[in-house]
């Protein structure tokens, strides 16, 4: 078998939302995909400070802050944060519209103080909802926006009950950056990312392929919502979890269990890459 890159989503995919410890059978295939001479990238949204936790796992690189900030073993290979004017003039924006905001770059992230109010009214099953509800808790170092320190921001995490209140940030904002917004479950809210279109998961696969010199053929990609959208529809086989978004399997090769049912260890022995 050609040695393949192999791209792993953290939240829903690679662990429970919200938590920095993977089920002992995705470590070991992990560990055992990396033996076989496979290499094997963290996919996330996360911001570096977010995911460094996992990193004690032994991954090869990541992909950090959905595609903005880009490692390759101990490289980095690509930073793309956005300016101060584009993020004050989005933030200025959104909160005139009463969206909550978390703002990330790579040496933490900041979000607005009502944030948890808001959050304990809404259902549970999406895993970006279930990963801010953590962060918030202390668990993934979430601070108040109060404390921001001037950090240049690869993104911004945005959630509001009604999707007409992101009308006027599009409106102004959408010829750069691009809104990558959750599948919306029955009275959920809207939330999603803010990205620069410079960027996304899926170029992010792109510049690590030309690092490494793999062809992107050769490459899979795990994940499970639609921030994962670009990676899945990049790799050479896109793989989505059983638990995942239904508009992402969709779009996806192949699917595998659930993260708590395994699913990283079935999905890789199913590829042959253990």
């Amino acid at each position: 078998m050609n040695r393949k890159l192999v791209f792993l989503d953290i939240d829903g995919t690679l662990t429970v939302p919200g938590t920095n410890v993977p089920p002992e059978s995705a470590v070991q295939a992990v560990r055992q995909a990396q033996a076989n001479g496979h290499k094997v990238y963290l996919c996330s949204g996360r911001n570096w400070n977010m995911l460094s936790p996992l990193l004690v796992y032994g991954f090869d690189g990541v992909v950090a802050s959905s595609g903005g900030y880009v490692v390759v073993g101990d490289e980095v290979i690509y930073d793309d944060p956005m300016s101060d004017e584009q993020r004050d003039a989005a933030l200025a924006v959104l909160h005139k519209n009463g969206v909550f905001c978390t703002i990330e770059a790579s040496t933490g992230a900041w979000g607005d103080s009502n944030l948890e109010e808001f959050l304990k009214g809404q259902p549970e099953g999406n895993s970006e909802i279930e990963r801010w509800r953590k962060a918030l808790a202390g668990s993934l170092g979430i601070r108040p926006m109060e404390e921001y320190d001037g950090s240049p921001v690869h993104k911004i995490v945005i959630m509001c009950p009604k999707a007409e209140q992101l009308d006027e940030a599009r409106e102004l904002l959408e010829k750069d950056f691009s809104f990558a917004i959750q599948d919306i479950p029955e009275h959920g809210c809207v939330n999603g990312e803010i990205i620069s279109r410079s960027f996304d998961k899926g170029k992010g696969v792109l510049a690590i392929c030309e690092k490494e010199g793999i062809p992107v053929e050769d490459t899979i990609g795990f994940g499970d919502s639609m921030n994962d959208l670009e990676m899945i529809r990049t790799v050479g086989i896109g793989v989505c979890m059983a638990n995942g978004s239904e508009t992402l399997k969709g779009y996806s090769d192949r699917i595998c269990p659930a993260v708590e049912e395994d699913g990283l260890w079935q999905g890789f022995k199913d590829l042959g890459l253990i």
